[in-house]
């Protein structure tokens, strides 16, 4: 179990700091929702790194540097009257309770996916969604980056039960969107029929279980070990980079394959 007390001291220290620094450094007074958002969403994407490093202390600094923006943007709709911190705990532990019947109620879930349902359900009837007068993709962020963007539709929708039943009807779609591809006649089409294929291979994932984001994440990487294996080869055998042939490439290529299996 966590040290409440000790929590409890160390949130209120961070609360008692961040009205220290709004009223005494310029920087922070001078800061805004606007300005605040850009360097917010730099911080998650320096606690995704951190996650994926598996570096528990720099996860432990990211995940301080996020408390820190939260209890910003907290004080300042406090300075505007427009809540304070304690009423954005409490609504989301509200949230929390209200969408976990199987835990604080008396509804049954036997496994995620009917977890998910529940959610997607409740969170229907919270906006008052009886009818189709709003869509079960509003609460989508816009910004959201489109791998994930794809993902999260697609989970909301299967939530209210538009999904296919198994995983061999979602590869079937990718090969009929792969046909539309090489079909297409016009770069316009073509973008459009490539950015198909990609939204059926997000489905995949998510039938599959694969973070689609963190796939592409570790192939980026991958590729980037590579390629970098291969620039040292050729430093060491003093070859001009800009001289190398396709040919020559693919045998470097290999070669640092070869290496990776051999380690």
């Amino acid at each position: 179990m966590p040290d409440f007390q000790a929590a409890q001291k160390a949130f209120a220290r961070l609360l008692t700091i961040m009205n220290e620094l709004r009223e005494g450094c310029p920087w922070d007074r001078e800061q805004t929702f606007e300005s605040l958002r850009i360097l917010t969403i730099e911080e998650t994407y320096e606690l995704a790194d951190a996650i994926d490093s598996k570096d528990f202390e720099e996860l432990k600094k990211e995940l301080g540097d996020l408390f820190l923006h939260l209890v910003f943007y907290a004080k300042m709709a406090e300075e505007q009257k427009a809540f304070e911190v304690a009423d954005v705990l409490n609504t989301v532990c509200d949230k929390l309770i209200h969408r976990h019947p199987h835990i604080y109620g008396d509804v049954k879930a036997d496994d995620t996916m009917a977890v998910k349902a529940n959610w997607e359900a409740i969170k229907l009837q919270e906006k008052g969604q009886s009818t189709v007068s709003k869509s079960v993709l509003e609460g989508v962020p816009k910004a959201l980056p489109s791998l994930v963007k794809a993902y999260r539709m697609q989970e909301k929708v299967a939530g209210v039960g538009f999904d296919w039943p198994k995983v061999s009807d979602v590869w079937a779609k990718i090969e009929e969107e792969l046909a539309e591809l090489q079909a297409a006649d016009n770069s316009a089409d073509e973008m459009m029929e490539f950015g198909d294929v990609l939204f059926s291979l997000v489905n995949y994932a998510r039938h599959r279980g694969i973070d689609p984001e963190a796939a592409l994440a570790m192939s980026n990487n991958k590729f980037i070990e590579r390629f970098k294996g291969m620039e040292r080869r050729i430093a060491d055998q003093s070859m001009d980079i800009t001289a190398i042939e396709l040919g020559q490439w693919e045998d470097l290529w290999q070669a640092v394959k070869a290496g990776e299996r051999s380690d």
